[in-house]
Order: C-alpha cells, then sequence, then structure tokens
C-alpha cells in the first residue's frame, strides 16, 4: 500500500476529540446517566480519551466499556477465518442509560449495526448515539454518526487507517490506495 495523504495528526486528533467531547455534554445537557462504550479495537482507547476529556470540563468520571462484535460480524465466512472471541467489558447495566457508541472510522455501517445488535442482547439502553473520529462515506446500511470528528471523502479504493499511540505508538490518520 501507498501512503497518499496524512488527514489528521496528534494535535488534529485531540482538537477533533475535544470537540466531540463537547458536543456529547451539549446534546445530552451534561452526562448523567452517559456510558461510553468503545468498539474494539481503536473505539477503546477513543473511547477513554473522550471520557477524560469530559471529566476535565464537566468535574464529573463517566463509566467506561469496551465492546467486542466479532461474533456480531455478518462477514466471518467471507474472511475465511476463526474469530478469536475476546469479552466484551461493560460497566453496568445499560438501562435507562444514554450509550455513546466510539469508533475510529465509519464506512459502510456494518460495524456498528453489529455494535447495536451486541448493545440490545446486554439491556435496553434509553438511547443510543455514535461518536466517530473519522466518517468515510459509501455507507450500505441506513447509519449516521451524531458525533463526527472529521468527515473525509474518499473513493472504495482508498484505505483510511487511524493509528493511535495506546495500540500503535504514534497518533495520525493516513490515507492509503494499493499499487
Amino acid at each position: 500500500m501507498k501512503v497518499k495523504a496524512q488527514l489528521l495528526d496528534e494535535k488534529s486528533i485531540n482538537r477533533a476529540l475535544i470537540r466531540v467531547s463537547h458536543e456529547i455534554i451539549e446534546k445530552n445537557k451534561g452526562v448523567e446517566n452517559i456510558v461510553l462504550v468503545g468498539i474494539k479495537t481503536r473505539g477503546v482507547p477513543l473511547a477513554k480519551r473522550i471520557a477524560g476529556y469530559i471529566e476535565e470540563f464537566e468535574g464529573t468520571k463517566v463509566e467506561i466499556g469496551t465492546l467486542d462484535i466479532t461474533l456480531y460480524r455478518d462477514d466471518l465466512s467471507e474472511k475465511n477465518y476463526e474469530p478469536k472471541v475476546n469479552d466484551s467489558d461493560i460497566p453496568s447495566d445499560l438501562s435507562n442509560k444514554i450509550v455513546v457508541l466510539v469508533d475510529d472510522v465509519l464506512y459502510t455501517g456494518r460495524t456498528v449495526r453489529s455494535a447495536l445488535d451486541a448493545i440490545i442482547d446486554i439491556g435496553r439502553p434509553n438511547s443510543i448515539q455514535l461518536a466517530i473520529l473519522i466518517d468515510r462515506g459509501h455507507r450500505e446500511l441506513p447509519i449516521r454518526a451524531d458525533y463526527v470528528g472529521k468527515n473525509v471523502p474518499t473513493s472504495i479504493d482508498e484505505i483510511v487507517q487511524v493509528e493511535l499511540k495506546e495500540i500503535d505508538g504514534i497518533d495520525r490518520v493516513i490515507i492509503s490506495e494499493s499499487e
């Protein structure tokens, strides 16, 4: 793969997450009953960062959970592999809560659909909202994010890759294409 461009650096990722954190607070008129749930893998550190900003701004900790959607994916047969199942870790009963799903890239919508199925199997929240660092378009399902760090129009041949310090040792978002 050939790197075509860097879309975001560390500072611009932080600015986007600060803005998303403020938008979550504003839309929900505070943070009461909010649970942030990061979709594994890169949604988890993003959820933790957003929770940190919310605590900094509001002086209140929000609960953070992790969600493994492996068994909910509709493309396992196409991938030709045995899924490695990591447990989800949801901190409390989701009933009467506002769940904010957090992920790195919104593309076809299939990951989010799988996450919605998993959340509903775990509990019945009052509402589910979606926070995404990058929305690249090309939806196959009628899903849209409530909070978007950056909208990036892409072609189907391009790959958007989010790299985070917690996993990759660097904060950046790059766009690549096949050679």
